[in-house]
């Protein structure tokens, strides 16, 4: 194997390892909002203005790394990101009252959302047009396998020890991965035909200015908007929604809930694989998901709740769907339309878009169970499905290339 071949499968790895280990910083909260609750440090309303702070900073830090990504590059964004939320998660689990704890997690969503332009920087870097689809597949498992590890681990922390205890272990996990990415992620190879040196920075400003007028991408951000409110509306409340409605442990609530990424891993290394073929592409697969997404959510309404293997195989079924078009979306078909000189911006605008369906996750879900019930949830999700479907249609007929760069 070659040196340059070598490098390119270190970075790969690296980069995977540390948007997985971006999820120690985020999971926690989730299955730690329970006993939260219990321990009178915070209520319902409470639980869902962090949740809003966290998504509103983070869906804001997308938009300002992205342009940064490109800029600084990979390494220094990730490196330095995953150690200032590692910092920020340890000052949460040393704070008590409402103020300081929003405050905190509100500034971890700007350092969380250093996570996905950076390694797709990096990812955009080490793949071609030809192969990405299927490179970023398998490699899109990071934010499947992050939250099946962070999620039960944190679940488990917080039952045993405490959910302060809770925060503190995965903080420490972050600092090392950080300096692992300091060490061992470096730029790609430069491509035939590149701009010299003297020429990248103009060549990137152009690409960037191009990517905020690109309609196609305005529609992925828009089908990246339902996307991430289905998404985030699970990853954040399924184990509250587990022990609440369906009566389940803390613990065994972040079991169950760990099989929608689970079946999310399975998703994404299928869809990536064909979507590289051309008599299929990327869209119309995402498209389809998205409409099989909004069948499979329909069956939650009529049979979840009937048995626990039932719930584990219908939440594996949706989370296969969902991550699906989600790693397409903002990952490989952003990276096309980004190319080599603003892949940071490109995704980092879409995931930007799509985070402004994440933060009306903490504004609208809690006072919509408060009045509906948590019956409500999955037929809110079938119309977020269709919708979502519905958005990629004038990318789909869209006669325009989506790429603004090489």
């Amino acid at each position: 194997m070659s040196s340059e071949k070598r490098r390119r499968n270190l970075v790969w790895g690296t980069t995977w390892l540390a948007y997985a280990s971006y999820y120690f910083g985020r999971k926690t909260f989730s299955s730690a909002k329970h006993a939260l609750e219990a321990a009178r440090v915070l209520d319902l309303k409470q639980l869902g203005y962090i949740d809003s702070g966290y998504l509103a900073a983070y869906s804001v830090g997308q938009f300002v790394n992205g342009a940064l990504g490109d800029r600084v590059g990979a390494r220094r964004l990730v490196g330095f990101g995953l150690m200032a939320s590692a910092a920020l998660c340890a000052a949460f689990a040393s704070s008590s009252t409402a103020l300081a704890l929003t405050a905190i997690f509100t500034l971890n969503g700007v350092a969380q959302a250093t996570g996905w332009p950076g390694v797709t920087r990096a990812m955009t870097e080490w793949t071609t047009p030809a192969n990405r689809g299927t490179v970023m597949g398998f490699w899109s498992t990071c934010y499947q396998a992050g939250p099946l590890v962070a999620g039960p681990l944190a679940s488990m922390l917080v039952h045993a020890y405490g959910w302060r205890t809770g925060f503190r272990i995965p903080a420490a996990i972050m600092v090392l991965v950080g300096v692992l990415v300091l060490l061992l992620v470096r730029p790609g190879p430069t491509p035939v035909g590149a701009a010299p040196i003297s020429g990248e920075f103009a060549e990137r400003r152009r690409a960037q200015r191009a990517v905020l007028g690109n309609r196609v991408l305005w529609s992925y951000g828009a089908c990246y908007f339902f996307i991430k409110f289905m998404r985030y509306a699970l990853q954040l409340w399924l184990p509250y929604y587990l022990h609440k409605q369906l009566g389940y442990a803390d613990d065994k609530a972040g079991s169950i809930a760990a099989a929608f990424e689970a079946g999310g891993l399975v998703g994404v290394i299928t869809i990536g694989a064909l979507s590289d073929k051309r008599s299929l592409g990327r869209l119309p697969l995402s498209a389809a998901s998205l409409v099989g997404l909004a069948v499979a959510l329909f069956a939650c309404v009529k049979l979840v709740g009937h048995s626990t293997w039932l719930n584990v195989g219908l939440l594996a079924i949706t989370g296969a769907l969902l991550f699906a078009p989600d790693s397409i979306v903002c990952g490989a078909a952003a990276q096309d339309a980004g190319g080599r000189s603003a892949a940071s911006m490109a995704t980092g605008f879409v995931n930007g878009v799509g985070s402004i369906g994440a933060l009306l996750v903490g504004l609208l879900l809690p006072p919509m169970v408060a009045v509906y019930g948590w019956h409500s949830l999955f037929p809110c999700l079938v119309g977020m499905a269709l919708l979502g479907a519905l958005s990629l249609v004038p990318a789909l007929r869209s006669n325009v290339s989506a790429r603004v760069s090489d």
